[in-house]
This record gives structure tokens, C-alpha cells and sequence, in this order.
């Protein structure tokens, strides 16, 4: 049965921004069982390079290249390419996007009541918490010498 890295297929991905959750995906699979690998001694650099320009360097992963493999590599692939990435996402929330109706109004305002609702519940809890419960006996101690006199 022929082997692949997993070095391989992040070369193979669309985009190479998409190689840290595919990466993390990757890992998974190989943890629930779906995929078998072992890890490899060798280090591969991903196509990825964050903000401070620098790229990321991790242990490579030898696997079985099986069609249930490759049928997991083109899912996630899919799924992957069908999310939008940060430059391509929707317009940002304001009340002209409101208005011009690229967002939903109804489920922002949904969105909103759970989110004060949680909020609300949230600090009834944490007024319940902090709230003392029967109240200690305060007054003097009877010792001794109080008890003579």
C-alpha cells in the first residue's frame, strides 16, 4: 500500500491560509481513528506565514493513501474551500448594511435577546452565589468568667 505526508496534501490545498485548520483537522482524524498515521522525525515548513512574516514548522505524518483517505482529504478540502476566509467575508454589522438588508434583522435581534438573556441569567447566578447564607450569631462569647459574674 503506498504511503503520502501529510506535507504533501497541504501543498495540494486551493489556498495556502487554509494549512493550520487543515493541519488541525489532519490531527484529529489520525485521534478519532478515521485516518491512520504515524509521525515522522523530519519537520515541514506549512505554506502559511503569519503576520510577523514568519512560517510555521511542524513534525510530518506519514499515512495510508486508501480511497477512504483521499475521500477525507476532497471533504475537508471542500468544506475548507467553502468557507469564506476573513477577506471574503460578509459586510460588517452597521445600520446602513442593516437597512440595505445584507444582514438579517430578525436574527440579529434574536441573536441579541439570547445574549442578554445568558447575560442576565449569568449574574442572578453570581448574585446568588456571592449572597450570605444564614447569618452567624453575633453577640459575646459566654466564657467562663462571664458565667460567674
Amino acid at each position: 500500500m503506498p504511503y503520502r505526508t501529510l506535507s504533501e496534501w497541504t501543498q495540494e490545498l486551493g489556498q495556502p491560509q487554509q494549512s493550520d485548520t487543515f493541519v488541525q483537522l489532519f490531527r484529529a482524524a489520525v485521534r478519532e481513528g478515521r485516518l491512520s498515521a504515524a509521525e515522522l522525525p523530519q519537520r515541514f515548513t506549512l505554506p502559511k506565514v503569519n503576520r510577523q512574516g514568519q512560517a510555521r514548522s511542524l513534525k510530518d505524518m506519514a499515512f495510508e493513501d486508501t480511497p477512504e483517505a483521499q475521500r477525507w482529504f476532497e471533504e475537508t478540502r471542500a468544506r475548507l474551500s467553502a468557507r469564506p476566509s476573513r477577506s471574503l467575508r460578509v459586510a460588517r454589522l452597521s445600520a446602513e448594511s442593516v437597512e440595505a438588508g445584507v444582514h438579517d434583522f430578525a436574527a440579529l435581534a434574536q441573536a441579541t435577546r439570547e445574549r442578554l438573556q445568558s447575560r442576565y441569567e449569568r449574574g442572578q447566578q453570581l448574585a446568588a452565589s456571592r449572597r450570605p447564607g444564614p447569618a452567624p450569631k453575633r453577640g459575646r462569647r459566654k466564657t467562663k468568667t462571664a458565667a460567674k459574674g
